[in-house]
């Protein structure tokens, strides 16, 4: 009888999950709900999820891939408003083959009164934009939305390609139910791969399934392409069918984490790649990338991107007397690429392969990332310079695991001697030899050789970039303090600084470093070098403060880095899932000078000290002394390693506490 009770309540439990959920069926309890009963910190989660993807056959197009998408998505609170937006991303090829949406659908749910209300989605909810010459992007906003409502939406994308985008599994909030089907003809083979790095792990069963197409012809015989047979009139022909299928619940939130890099390196998702096209007898009719090489012999062998390497015609008479200005392959490296960011801009568009094409890019003074870079590695051979194009994927796009062309979305520009290398990327004009713009810094890039053979190179920053500060402090009778502050800044925190400040006047340079100081005015500002990216940045100013000294029973107490210092560990999780990623190695070193006041001796000091973490690997040194009528501090955080384990998590944070407390420590002075 126990036997026969688990049965039972089994066989319900799986008819209430296998169950699928209606559009339009919403029920009082969605909209009753306050916080997500798993995730009481979710702003909004994704009552139900689903996604079916498949092909139908025509015989006038073929087959054609459907993605049809359902999501109900419930809004707890105002910063959950942003999940009432859904882009849908429509792409165009070749010949005007294009993605179209249809059968687009929504309603906002409100609880008015103790009633449901509902709300449809309108024509001006709806706005279409090109994203780039290749996609256009349809951006639905939901109306009347508020706190506790509930949206629901549907479509159907119906595209000419056999490209697969990846099904997303894990959202950044909570996913209570997911439904998930994918079917493809038996003619076409799709590698399969869950993302290793994610911490959720969807099951996904396969099995087969029996489908047919039709076909109409007209004025005599016609050869079914896909069976090879004669064929009169109207037929059908019947074909197997490849099923993946995933009934998930509670599926976590993706979790926002201090330095994560990016997100969608550790999301859950399934990646489909076309591997093979079959014929009608299951052998081989065309084969794609298998293994790296494969997908890099199939890039080089585009014409948008291998043909483009080759082409100097064009600007050969123009780089002749600025290369010859170089002593060695990489002084004239750095030349090119400072005379191509001068002559063409980025347009703000990723792609390895070229939009324009490197010629007319060239002379229209604007391209896409490809456009630029490879037209830098076209001018560099055409020198004799050895020089090779690195796929990129970018920090935003995740890190490709497996051997795909859809993992890469940029490109670069390596140049060798010797046993010696260097980057490049001319599409950012305060980039510099090996410092790449933060972007580009996602672990490692594939470098492509002419031979057709590739190879892994890392593009983590192995020199470290460093920002030193000189402060002096003098305290007034008022216990007010000014003084001033000098600034030497090198490698990617001086890229960084400059892309937030060189193009900005002095007043709005002087408002930008006073935000978030406290009571201080700033003049006297002067920025040197920031055009000048062979050297340091260089930044000094004066300062006043007002709210810098607390005075306490004839003692005043005051923290010796100010306005530098850090408020607080932004490392808080008790439990880490992902790396902390730092982009770049860097050291922060201070050197401060405080004139003690008149009638004021020292009453006590912070203990200098020096804290370590894993052997060394970083380090902060805090060291104070009095030297007759003034305090000087050398304090300094250096972090030798710009990626730390999630294993190593708990012992970073305990490190980062102790910095943070070093240096809240306040000095205390008496009056005498």
């Amino acid at each position: 009888m126990k036997h026969l009770l688990i049965i039972a309540c089994s066989f319900l439990f799986f008819v209430s999950n296998a169950q699928e959920v209606k559009f339009g069926k919403i029920s009082k309890s969605e909209l009753q709900q306050k916080v997500h009963p798993k995730d009481s910190s979710a702003n909004a989660a994704v009552l139900y999820k689903k996604e079916e993807i498949y092909f139908v056959y025509t015989e006038s197009d073929g087959f054609m891939q459907h993605r049809e998408i359902h999501e109900r998505i419930k809004i707890y609170n105002k910063q959950g408003f942003d999940y009432a937006t859904e882009k849908i991303y429509l792409y165009e090829g070749n010949g005007g083959n294009k993605e179209k949406v249809n059968k687009l659908k929504g309603y906002t749910y409100n609880l008015v009164d103790g009633k449901i209300e509902k709300e449809k989605l309108k024509k001006d909810g709806i706005f279409e934009e090109d994203y780039n010459e290749f996609t256009e992007i349809n951006t639905i906003t939901m109306p009347n939305i508020k706190e506790g409502s509930v949206i629901e939406f549907s479509y159907k994308i119906v595209s000419p390609f056999l490209a697969v985008d990846d099904v997303i599994f894990q959202y950044n909030i909570p996913i209570d139910k997911f439904d998930f089907k994918f079917r493809t003809p038996e003619y076409y083979v799709y590698d399969k791969k869950v993302n290793p790095k994610a911490f959720y792990y969807p099951n996904i069963t396969s099995s087969v399934s029996e489908s047919s197409g039709k076909y109409t012809t007209t004025g005599g015989s016609r050869t079914n392409t896909l069976n090879g047979s004669k064929n009169y009139g109207q037929g059908s022909f019947d074909y197997k069918e490849k099923v993946l299928l995933a009934n998930e619940v509670d599926i976590p939130a993706l979790k926002v984490e201090a330095y994560a890099g990016s997100l969608d390196n550790y999301r859950a998702k399934l990646i489909l790649e076309l591997s093979a096209i079959l014929n009608s007898y299951g052998g081989i009719e065309k084969s794609f990338s298998t293994d790296w090489n494969k997908v890099c012999r199939s890039i080089i062998a585009n014409s948008d991107f291998g043909n483009q390497l080759n082409r100097s015609n064009f600007f050969k008479n123009d780089i002749e007397e600025i290369a010859a200005m170089g002593n060695d392959d990489y002084q004239k490296a750095l030349l090119l690429q400072s005379y191509v960011k001068s002559k063409v801009k980025w347009n703000g568009f990723y792609g390895y392969t070229a939009m324009k094409g490197t010629k007319k890019a060239y002379s229209e003074g604007e391209g896409n990332v490809s456009d630029i870079n490879l037209l830098l590695i076209a001018m560099l051979r055409s020198q004799g310079i050895k020089a090779s194009p690195v796929l990129v994927s970018t920090r935003d796009n995740g890190v490709p695991i497996f051997p795909t062309r859809k993992g890469f979305n940029y490109v670069i520009c390596m140049v060798e001697s010797g046993d010696s290398y260097i980057l490049l990327d001319a599409t950012e004009p305060y980039s510099m030899v090996n410092v790449l713009p933060a972007r580009t810094l996602n672990w490692q890039g594939r470098l492509l050789r002419d031979n057709g053979n590739s190879t892994w190179v890392s593009l983590r920053p192995s020199k470290q970039s460093s920002e030193t500060t000189s402060l002096n402090i003098k305290i007034n009778d008022d216990y007010s303090i000014e003084g001033k502050v000098r600034q030497s800044i090198t490698e990617h925190l001086a890229l960084n600084y400059r892309n937030s400040y060189s193009n900005l006047s002095a007043d709005d340079h002087i408002k930008r470093l006073e935000n978030n100081k406290g009571d201080i005015e700033i003049s006297n500002l002067e920025f040197a070098n920031d055009m000048d990216i062979t050297k340091p940045v260089m930044i000094s100013y004066d300062y006043e403060a007002s709210d810098a000294i607390d005075e306490v029973g004839g003692n005043l107490y005051f923290s010796p880095l100010l306005f530098f210092a850090m408020d607080e560990n932004p490392f808080k999780l008790e439990q880490r899932e992902y790396p902390i990623d730092f982009a770049f190695p860097f050291k922060d070193s201070y050197l401060i000078n405080i004139m003690l006041p008149e009638g004021y001796a020292v009453e006590s000091l912070p203990k200098s000290e020096i804290f370590e973490f894993k052997d060394g690997e970083s380090k902060f040194k805090y060291v104070i002394k009095e030297n007759g009528k003034f305090l000087q501090l050398s304090i300094e955080l250096n972090l030798g390693n710009s990626l730390i384990n999630p294993s190593d998590y708990g012992v970073f944070k305990q490190f980062f506490n102790k910095v943070v407390e070093k240096q809240a420590e306040q000095i205390v002075l008496k009056k005498v």
